[in-house]
């Protein structure tokens, strides 16, 4: 077996149907299996979906897990040589499963690939960007990043600003569309479930990476990314979810000075939005901009619990 598609859905059944869909229309030429984990959805019975296809492998959930310990239950069982943590609001445009496949066998490493995502409309997406560090902790939440969006201390998506279009050794690539050698990924442990949603990819890149991965960004090939799952249907799950996401990085990640540094520049952030927002709704009579300054500041009152004091090795299995 060349690839395990890994796809874990949530209450998300045309977009998940669309993107096997896509992969069956479009692979070719690779042997592949797709695994598709449902995190208890509640709208639909997502038998009737995989039915559709042919032998997709499906492990129904009876909780919500989180993302990134639904896509470990599927690395688990994974029979390729290399993993695809896929998306299921991803569109597969032409052959990419072969194209990353034929890429990575030319390296012939413990590797992560992540290819070209683009918009609905074909416009590009920042797909890549570097680890967290203090400096940009400071400069995403005092806005110093728009002023210099191609600066590298300053913005951590100056790849993507920069609108690099060759192959290029990165920190780290979205996980819309991750394409990793599945032996290094089982030995690090796949994603840490403690990230419930958001930065899961981040802290998986920092740890193959640390263990002597290579992370590459691959423009080769692109893939539409529609953004259209979970978090974009419920607004304050998104914002809770990557503040509380954030803050676990630096809780485990980042030394006590730094850790204290960037969690005061983090609240700082959040409290310096709450007027922007406010002012620009009721300027602009946009409602969706005054909801968000309330996000901002019911934010300040949200701090997630240390996980990471024992600094408990991760594995697959926990």
């Amino acid at each position: 077996m060349d690839v395990s598609i890994i796809i874990v859905n949530y209450n998300s059944f045309k977009l998940l149907q669309d993107c096997i869909e896509s992969i069956f229309k479009h692979s070719t030429g690779c042997d592949f299996e797709i695994i598709v984990i449902d995190n208890n959805s509640s709208i639909e019975n997502i038998d009737d979906v995989v039915s559709d296809f042919g032998e997709i492998i499906l492990i129904k959930n009876k909780k919500n897990v989180g993302f990134g310990a639904a896509n470990n239950q599927g690395l688990r069982i994974a029979k390729g040589k290399y993993i695809l943590f896929l998306n299921n609001d991803t569109i597969l445009l032409e052959n990419s499963l072969k194209k990353v496949f034929d890429f990575a066998e030319t390296l012939n490493e413990d590797l992560i690939i992540g290819c070209k995502l683009l918009n609905e409309d074909k416009s590009v997406q920042h797909s890549v960007y570097d680890f967290p560090s203090l400096l940009n902790v400071f400069t995403s939440n005092f806005f110093l990043y728009s002023l210099f969006p191609k600066s590298k201390l300053f913005n951590k998506y100056h790849l993507m600003n920069r609108r690099i279009n060759e192959t290029t050794e990165v920190d780290v690539v979205t996980g819309a569309f991750l394409f990793g050698t599945k032996n290094k990924l089982q030995e690090i442990g796949g994603f840490d479930k403690r990230f419930f949603f958001y930065n899961e990819e981040t802290d998986l890149c920092y740890r193959f990476k640390r263990n002597g991965g290579k992370i590459y960004y691959y423009p080769g090939t692109s893939v539409v990314h529609l953004k259209g799952g979970t978090a974009k249907t419920i607004s304050w799950f998104a914002h809770k979810n990557q503040s509380v996401s954030t803050i676990k990085f630096f809780q485990k990640h980042f030394s006590e000075f730094k850790y204290i540094s960037a969690l005061v520049f983090h609240y700082l952030g959040l409290l310096i939005r709450i007027p922007i927002f406010l002012l620009a709704g009721l300027i602009t009579l946009k409602g969706r901009l005054i909801i968000r300054s309330l996000y901002h500041f019911k934010l300040l009152f949200i701090y997630p619990r240390n996980l990471f004091k024992d600094k408990k090795p991760n594995t697959i299995s926990n």
